[in-house]
């Protein structure tokens, strides 16, 4: 009996506290799902279906599609209009870049002096900061009104004796490329101005006060305090620049459209063309995975300079 006993009277490890644990942990994926479901949906099926039709042909617009292995790839890669808009692109981001960082420093360290009083300041900031305010579709508009043949940007060449008549800037093949870079840089400059002027008014005055009284000039206090405390803000904006401005496809639609002469074409609208115009889908989703991989790796050298901040 006593042993019976003993049996009955043996504790039963609980289950309930195991239970309460495990739906703790799937709390939080709960309120990610929705996220979560958005992603793939959204993301990574799309992703998945170029992938798998840049390797096919006679996609979409037929049903009978084949496996092509790399020939569209290889099509793509010895396009000499792909091989133009890679060159263009290259041109208009490494322009864009070096404009965008020269102005924004400019034109933050001029924000950020004390020679000027603060209502001066504000007039500036506003002045400054309109180009990204605006839309890439209002922006399209003014100039391309602006730089017609008949605009305002003629009329006062003209009148100041530089030209004689009016140029097609946007329609000239010699000029047309430089013409969208202008204007991509015109209006991506507030940005880097922005950040840029963050990160002087986050620089120390004591280290300013430390180098004159080691008898630095200007320029040496520039040199060795100001860019090397900018220096992580600076790699993290290029990083960005360059990504946002090889996928800038609605400012030079909307201007030259990858003409005159495919003198404008980048990686965007070539893409854009051979989907929608061309109707080679398969290419054009060739000419997207590269985009992508392209831009994968510029996307892990921004994260690993993140990082190292």
């Amino acid at each position: 009996m006593t042993m019976l006993a003993t049996k009955t009277a043996a504790p039963v490890e609980p289950v309930a506290p195991k239970r309460k644990s495990l739906a703790r942990r799937l709390v939080p994926y709960g309120y990610l799902s929705p996220t979560m479901i958005l992603i793939v949906v959204l993301m990574v099926v799309p992703i998945v279906m170029v992938i798998s039709y840049s390797f096919r042909d006679n996609v979409i617009v037929q049903d009978n599609s084949v496996f092509a292995g790399f020939a569209n790839y290889t099509k793509v890669l010895t396009d000499p209009d792909f091989l133009a808009a890679i060159k263009n692109t290259a041109i208009f981001i490494t322009v864009s870049m070096v404009a965008h960082l020269v102005l924004g420093l400019a034109f933050a360290m001029m924000l950020n002096t004390e020679l000027l009083g603060g209502v001066t300041k504000a007039i500036f900031r506003i002045v400054y900061i309109l180009p990204w305010l605006f839309t890439i579709a209002v922006i399209a508009v003014i100039w391309r009104l602006l730089l017609d043949p008949s605009g305002v940007i003629n009329y006062v060449l003209h009148s100041i004796g530089l030209i004689n008549e009016g140029v097609n800037w946007l329609g000239d093949p010699g000029k047309a490329l430089w013409a969208v870079t202008f204007i991509n840089i015109w209006s991506g400059y507030p940005f880097f101005m922005i950040s840029l002027l963050a990160g002087l008014q986050g620089i120390p005055k004591d280290l300013y006060e430390a180098a004159a009284v080691d008898g630095t000039n200007w320029f040496q206090r520039f040199r060795h305090v100001t860019l090397p405390q900018l220096r992580p803000v600076i790699i993290s904006m290029a990083v960005l620049d360059l990504i946002w401005t090889s996928q800038q496809f609605a400012l030079i639609w909307m201007t030259t459209g990858g003409g005159p002469l495919n003198t404008t074409e980048m990686l965007s609208t070539y893409t854009y063309k051979q989907a929608f115009s061309e109707y080679e889908f398969s290419t054009a989703s060739a000419a997207a995975v590269i985009v992508l991989l392209l831009t994968m790796i510029l996307s892990f050298f921004y994260v690993r300079s993140q990082r190292e901040r």
